[in-house]
């Protein structure tokens, strides 16, 4: 698949589930196109279309470290994002890379990933959780910052104040997962 091919496939109206799984099972045999593949998510994010966005998302499901050679890119695009059907699947990708990094303590992450382009990732994530957008990515974006606390001492005493000062006005979905990481930070004694 070349990169024009690539962009043709993803402007070529909404695509459906099948599409991108074969999207993304042609750009696994060509991981040097996930870069070109984030280039589209920025450009259709100030179109207002999404196929990147999915089609992204689904391809770090299926192998995440597709993502460190242009890591520094990722983090920096993340803050120009302004369409919530991009910044989902972005906010997606910020929860697996934390949990790659914190949870599952996957070298390739930990020693790959600076602590500079976590504190981008972070202040994006804050970002996100005190906006007005719907749930999905407020509840990636608290996830992550719950992963990111456990570096950056200040981050979780100020996600249990936002998760507090939130918690009546978000949605069921919203109090489910803030309510679960209120006990997690409990647990850690915050």
């Amino acid at each position: 698949m070349t990169e024009e091919q690539l962009h043709t496939a993803l402007s070529s109206g909404r695509i459906s589930k099948s599409q991108i799984d074969d999207l993304v099972n042609q750009l696994a045999k060509e991981p040097q196109l996930a870069q070109v593949l984030y280039d589209e998510v920025l450009l259709e994010d100030k179109e207002g279309t999404f196929n990147a966005s999915w089609t992204f998302d689904h391809l770090m499901r299926k192998n995440l470290t597709y993502l460190l050679p242009f890591f520094e890119d990722f983090v920096n695009g993340l803050p120009v994002l302004k369409t919530e059907s991009c910044i989902r699947p972005m906010a997606h990708v910020c929860e697996m890379i934390c949990e790659a990094y914190f949870k599952k303590k996957k070298p390739e992450f930990v020693q790959n990933i600076t602590d500079t382009q976590l504190e981008k990732v972070m202040a994006v994530c804050f970002d996100w959780l005190i906006s007005s957008m719907n749930v999905a990515p407020k509840v990636f974006a608290m996830t992550s910052l719950y992963y990111l606390g456990l570096k950056f001492d200040w981050v979780h005493p100020e996600l249990k104040l936002v998760l507090e000062d939130s918690y009546a006005l978000g949605s069921t979905g919203y109090q489910n997962r803030a309510k679960k990481t209120l006990d997690k930070l409990a647990k850690l004694g915050v």
